[in-house]
């Protein structure tokens, strides 16, 4: 299929700066045989005895780190993955190779190596430090907020569901920014099971497509872990299997075995686009609004048809939803 295919103009006032409140009251597109308008309150209401829910329990670390080169010179470090060589990082700044030395307050760091990448050049980093990189992260760092966010996020909290457990992702698992502890607590008393998988949202999630035939896109690896405890509760399911987020999705789909989910623990480069053929028995997709061209909306694209997703996107633009990672949601039936 063709990049442009994925394509929509939306208009920059529809980009959500911030997160509304009460979580809970954002908008709500029910895409099912027809369009609903809802709240995000009201998707109780579509939830019956016997559903189970799937959340991704990934924290994200405030991997984003300001500081100078030895020159004085701005950089901008992203903290993306860690291996027995160093940390890999996304560094902004001019004239950045190997043996730079860079600044990041009381934490000190060498450029090992550039690695170079058809999507953007990735750098091994020494962090020149004797204490825990991430502890030193929660006192300096900042939340990776898309760079289509131009407001500062006052609150770092709201980057983070409230259901967040695990330290890893370096992007929010954005569909479950909408759930408050209270709107969980009665989807439950309906007699639905909730089930938490673990994806960290990496590289993967959110890296441009730039190939114009979309098969030809190579996913960055992302990590997944779903437990024997998550995995008896999904497949004990009676009525509808509802995954929250598109990461959730893939975590499913990675962990799926002749159509039951199994424990899982490692790295997936799952791509899906239009055509691919799910494997586990979701049933519907909570997610937010996605970018042009992204992986996330072909992902989408794929469970709920290309063009009904695009026509449901038309309708949220004429009726003016509050687009990606802060804004409104949708409920997708298959």
């Amino acid at each position: 299929m063709k990049l442009s295919d994925f394509d929509y103009n939306l208009p920059k006032e529809l980009i959500a700066q911030s997160p509304i409140e009460p979580r809970d009251s954002s908008r709500l597109m029910v895409l099912g045989k027809n369009i609903e308008h809802r709240r995000f309150s009201d998707i109780v209401g579509y939830f019956e005895d016997g559903d189970t829910l799937v959340l991704n329990d990934s924290r994200v670390i405030p991997a984003k780190l300001q500081g100078k080169k030895r020159t004085g010179g701005h950089v901008e470090a992203l903290v993306v993955s860690k291996s027995s060589a160093g940390y890999e990082c996304l560094i902004q700044g001019k004239n950045i190779h190997e043996g730079t030395k860079l600044h990041f307050g009381e934490l000190e760091a060498t450029v090992l190596e550039v690695r170079k990448n058809p999507n953007t050049n990735r750098y091994l980093v020494d962090f020149n430090s004797n204490g825990n990189l991430n502890d030193i992260l929660e006192k300096i760092g900042e939340a990776p907020l898309p760079p289509y966010i131009k407001k500062k996020l006052d609150d770092k909290n709201r980057y983070q569901t409230v259901y967040s457990r695990e330290n890893g992702s370096i992007a929010a698992p954005t569909a479950g920014l909408h759930f408050t502890e209270h709107l969980l607590d009665r989807i439950k008393e309906k007699g639905v099971s909730i089930a938490y998988v673990t994806l960290h949202v990496g590289l993967g999630t959110f890296t441009p497509v730039k190939a114009q035939e979309i098969e030809d896109h190579n996913m960055e690896p992302e990590y997944i872990s779903v437990s024997a405890e998550s995995a008896e509760i999904i497949n004990k399911t009676k009525g509808k299997l509802i995954a929250a987020g598109t990461t959730t999705v893939k975590a499913l789909e990675s962990s799926c075995v002749d159509g039951k989910i199994a424990a899982h623990d490692g790295l997936s480069q799952l791509f899906i686009y239009p055509h691919y053929g799910f494997k586990s028995n979701i049933d519907a997709i909570i997610t937010n609004f996605h970018l042009p061209k992204s992986t996330l909306l072909m992902l989408v694209s794929a469970f709920a048809g290309r063009e009904r997703l695009i026509e449901a996107y038309n309708e949220a633009i004429s009726q003016s939803y509050r687009f990606y990672s802060f804004g409104d949601a949708m409920l997708v039936f298959r």
